[in-house]
């Protein structure tokens, strides 16, 4: 499985309508899949190590999809094994006042990630260009007149594009992934939820009347992932409607993303291994 046919970086257009939802190029059996995610899950803990001792880099996982289309899961699932103290997680729900009376980036920048850790975003700052632009709420967001023009939506876009260039630029490394779920694939979960009691808690109403406006948000993310894949920060459409399978492959994207990072353990020079073998002896003869 080759992870860049499922990126898009600007170079090639985006149309979410040709876009399988399932990956058939290759049958895995259940066993295999979790095999081969729990292969990755080791390497992606040993980068995480060398991430943090390294200390000059940032992992910035931003995860986006429609309503039951696994995002919970993937993280839980392909983050297991993963040291807990480099990891954390945001949610990007319903505004607070105090998020309404910033700017829209102010919640994601306050949250990003330190050096030597992995932030993930479960939704982000582009549910400003999705949900804002879909229920058209931007009359919430105190914004004076004159900005609430025509072109407001190709603004954002570049200022998401600027952000996350200034992102890429100062060490913190964006992976986008949308998790492309079917129609149909959702119409099953969402039944399931109300057919099984122990996920009774996990629907909502909400959930149906977003259904309703799944052509929209169908569009809109045909315009951001075409608008915002660039070369360094590229989106990835993950097939979604089999979850391990979709699982496995964003740790193949994680895994392949810090392997490119070039990730080592600090080295210490002569005299600092000379002063080890000495804090050796002391130790030995105590």
């Amino acid at each position: 499985m080759n992870i860049l046919e499922f990126q898009f970086n600007g170079e090639k257009k985006f149309e979410i309508s040709n876009e399988k939802t399932n990956y058939s190029d290759k049958s895995y059996t259940k066993e295999e899949l979790q095999f081969l995610l729990d292969k990755n899950i080791e390497k992606i803990s040993e980068y995480q190590s060398k991430l943090y001792a390294d200390d000059k880099y940032a992992l910035l996982l931003i995860i986006q999809a429609m309503d039951a289309a696994g995002k919970d899961g993937a993280i839980k699932h392909v983050m297991t094994g993963v040291n807990p103290q480099g990891i954390r997680v945001t949610s990007f729900k319903q505004p607070s006042s105090e998020e309404l009376n910033h700017d829209f980036l102010w919640k994601a920048h306050k949250n990003l990630p330190e050096r030597g850790q992995i932030g993930i975003f479960n939704r982000s700052y582009y549910e400003e260009l999705l949900v804002v632009r879909v229920h058209n709420l931007l009359k919430n967001e105190h914004l004076p007149d004159g900005v609430l023009d025509d072109d407001i939506w190709n603004k954002r876009y570049k200022q998401v594009k600027d952000f996350e260039k200034y992102l890429f630029e100062n060490g913190i490394i964006p992976v986008k992934i949308f998790l492309n779920v079917s129609k149909s694939e959702q119409k099953k979960r969402l039944l399931e939820r109300i057919d099984d009691k122990s996920k009774n808690w996990k629907f909502s109403e909400a959930d149906l009347k977003e259904r309703e406006y799944w052509n929209d948000y169908q569009n809109c993310y045909d315009e951001i992932i075409n608008e915002t894949g660039t070369k360094n920060c590229p989106w990835y459409v993950v097939p979604a409607d089999n979850k391990k399978l979709a699982r496995f492959i964003i740790s193949e994207i994680i895994e392949n993303t810090l392997n490119t990072l070039d990730l080592k353990y600090p080295t210490l020079d002569e005299t600092k291994y000379a002063l080890l073998e000495k804090y050796r002896k002391k130790l030995e003869e105590d």
